[in-house]
């Protein structure tokens, strides 16, 4: 158990890391609050920042060692753009996205497996289960082959979180999560991105 005492750091250092609140990258000054200092060696400091961006200024607590980030809290998230995605595909992945900030990898693995369901529902790919329906997805969004097939990995991601009878992954942990996340966020790139990217590109043609 760490002792906190009142020996306050004389400059509290500068913090780099992604804003929770606004997922804006950047360096994270002291808001007038000395830090603390944590009894247990090596030396450990608490303390509160700031978001530098002036249209955020969101509060962030963290510990650090000299400067150099342990933790904060709430977390820091995997950054990804929600531009043009439906609410509720968003919803799953921003919370598959949290519980991994939050070191809860199984719960982050199954809501993965939520996003695809969501994805699904969205673009009417209809089966009796998941499987059926990512193969049903295929006839409904144009998507790379490599990421068409990979959707049946992130499933059994999903799988092996929720049961663990038959698994296909040794584990369901950090890097697991972190390459579904990423994963899926790609796959959510070219189903509802591209095609809008493209189009504000051919708007800039001349006309005829």
């Amino acid at each position: 158990m760490w002792k906190a005492t009142a020996i306050a750091q004389a400059v509290a250092p500068p913090i780099g890391l992604r804003c929770h609140a606004c997922r804006q990258q950047g360096t994270f000054e002291n808001i007038g609050v000395s830090d603390v200092f944590l009894s247990q060696p090596p030396q450990i400091y608490l303390g509160m920042r700031r978001c530098p961006n002036v249209q955020c200024n969101a509060a962030i607590f963290v510990t650090h060692s000299n400067g150099r980030l342990i933790e904060s809290f709430p977390a820091e998230t995997i950054n990804f753009d929600s531009t043009n995605i439906p609410a509720t595909v968003v919803s799953s992945l921003e919370e598959a996205i949290k519980c991994h900030a939050n070191q809860c990898f199984t719960a982050a693995a199954i809501m993965v497996r939520k996003t695809l369901e969501e994805l699904c529902r969205d673009r009417q790919a209809t089966g009796p289960n998941l499987k059926e329906r990512i193969k049903a997805l295929g006839s409904k969004v144009v998507l790379p082959q490599d990421l068409l097939a990979g959707l049946d990995d992130l499933r059994l991601l999903g799988n092996d979180a929720a049961h663990i009878e038959s698994q296909e992954y040794n584990k369901v942990g950090r890097e697991e999560v972190e390459v579904g996340i990423e994963f899926t966020t790609e796959v959510l790139k070219a189903v509802y991105q591209y095609s809008a990217l493209l189009n504000r590109l051919r708007s800039l043609k001349k006309g005829p």
